[in-house]
């Protein structure tokens, strides 16, 4: 099924071409529409923010990598090799995840049709609606169909934008960040069509993660901005005041402003909506953010009065708790707000960019959120004067903390502080940055010289490796077979691109 458009100066996007989805060659295009500001929910919300005390906003991570375990080594979803496979692990859970995949398009319209207002922010990386395009899965694509491209149902329903192939960004190489960011745009379009991709101004990343490193978090501002994001959501504990003290306690449910430096002395800023921590899956599942909303009251920005804003994001489909627990208490709280009047005050549900429009339409000024960073850039700052920036001062003074501050480091950090995509995993992080290394070598003169070298089949499908290789599951899920889907990917990226193969 192809998206079909009422923009008559954009091409008709398919979503395969040459037999692989369709992530790169109008970008132009894309960025003209995407670019554009105007309203997305403030014209059809239901909402009205002077009955409203404070809201709570809900969002579901949905995510399968792709690995080259088809039959005869064919790029295929993990969920196709969890059917294939049900007796390794938990793969017998293949089918419970399918429906996860697709239930929100069952629950939402059930939860109107029965007076209810609900609300849902879906992030899905690339990788999983490729692996269910491969798959056939047409039930499954049709559900979130429905309630994306059908007007009843847009004002409940929020897609975030993400990474392509979840690729966590402080360790993705920064030429990369833009390109797995245009290659999701490129393939939404293609499913959804151009007017859904135009509602999408919010962007969640991978794990949650935000780099720290001055000038990748700069690159990953600017990359976000310059592809229409009005805001990202950001975990509590990665960002910190531009003294190095946390966030107070009331700031965590207003927008902030994060600003990124670079070591150049360049500063860039995006809104930030906050997700506060704990864990997440229960927290969602069990509708947690709406009974957190109900201490909360409004809150002051500039001369604005504002409701605050509980934001949660949690994985849409791991786990017995989202499985199980989910769909009994989204209904039973839906339900619970409908049934005593307050669908449309007090507590209610709210995606984030409708929040953002209908407080801005208020009065209330991005200028005014309060100021935030990356966690730990304040130790830099405090050693680099910032009017005089340098890359070369910024190094020094990375290199001299890792040498002084045990708890100093530039990994970043994500929804837990447990795991590191970095240390441990040379054998992957390696091969990742010669193989992004190669592609930009061959590439960036061309499509510079010829932006349209973007739509050949030659560039499709090495960008399609280059990014594959940067999922993080092939160091989240540990070393051994993941470690070895890596390195198969490596290989074949690296013959596309010309280059003699490593033994």
């Amino acid at each position: 099924m192809t998206a079909t458009t009422p923009f008559a100066n954009l091409p008709v996007l398919e979503e395969f071409r040459t037999g692989l989805p369709n992530i790169c060659g109008w970008e132009a295009e894309i960025r003209s529409l995407v670019q554009q500001d105007n309203p997305v929910f403030l014209n059809n919300t239901n909402q009205s923010l002077q009955n409203i005390t404070a809201g709570f906003a809900c969002a579901l991570h949905m995510h399968q990598p792709t690995i080259p375990a088809g039959a005869n080594g064919e790029l295929i979803s993990n969920l196709q090799y969890m059917f294939e496979h049900p007796n390794q692990g938990d793969n017998h859970n293949a089918e419970p995840f399918a429906w996860c995949y697709s239930r929100m398009g069952d629950f939402i319209p059930q939860l109107v049709s029965e007076g209810c207002n609900p609300r849902i922010m879906l992030d899905y990386s690339g990788n999983l609606l490729w692996g269910l395009q491969q798959m056939g899965r047409e039930d499954i694509l049709n559900n979130l169909k429905r309630i994306t491209c059908d007007p009843q149902y847009q004002p409940y329903v929020e897609w975030l934008g993400t990474m392509w192939s979840h690729a966590v960004i402080p360790s993705t190489p920064i030429p990369d960040i833009k390109l797995h960011i245009q290659a999701w745009q490129h393939y939404f379009a293609a499913i959804f069509g151009y007017d859904a991709l135009k509602r999408v101004k919010g962007f969640s990343p991978p794990e949650m993660h935000l780099p720290n490193h001055p000038d990748t978090l700069f690159e990953y501002i600017k990359a976000l901005k310059e592809c229409g994001y009005r805001w990202l959501m950001v975990q509590e504990h990665s960002v910190e005041r531009l003294d190095g003290s946390g966030l107070h306690h009331d700031d965590k449910y207003i927008p902030n402003r994060l600003v990124a430096r670079n070591s150049l002395g360049e500063t860039i800023s995006i809104t930030a909506l906050i997700k506060t921590q704990g864990s997440d899956t229960k927290l969602v599942a069990q509708m947690q953010p709406y009974f957190e909303a109900k201490g909360r009251g409004k809150q002051q920005i500039g001369n604005v009065s504002i409701p605050s804003l509980v934001t949660q994001i949690a994985d849409g489909e791991n786990g017995g708790v989202m499985m199980n627990e989910y769909p009994r208490d989204l209904i039973r709280v839906y339900h619970e707000i409908r049934d005593s009047g307050g669908n449309h005050s007090g507590v209610v549900a709210l995606n984030g960019t409708e929040y953002l429009e209908l407080i801005e339409a208020a009065g209330a000024n991005p200028e005014d959120y309060p100021t935030c960073q990356a966690v730990q850039q304040h130790k830099i700052w405090q050693r680099v004067d910032t009017e005089k920036a340098t890359p070369e001062a910024v190094e020094k003074a990375i290199a001299e903390l890792k040498e002084t501050d045990h708890q100093f480091h530039m990994d970043g950090a994500s929804w837990t502080n447990s795991l590191s995509w970095v240390q441990g995993y040379e054998n992957v992080l390696d091969p990742m940055k010669k193989l992004s290394a190669l592609f930009h070598e061959k590439y960036d003169t061309l499509v510079q010289q010829d932006p349209s070298v973007t739509q050949s089949s030659d560039y499709q499908e090495a960008l399609l490796y280059n990014l594959l290789l940067q999922t993080s599951c092939f160091r989240y899920w540990g070393q051994g077979m993941w470690t070895d889907f890596a390195r198969e990917l490596y290989r074949r990226g690296e013959a596309l691109l010309g280059v003699n193969q490593l033994s």
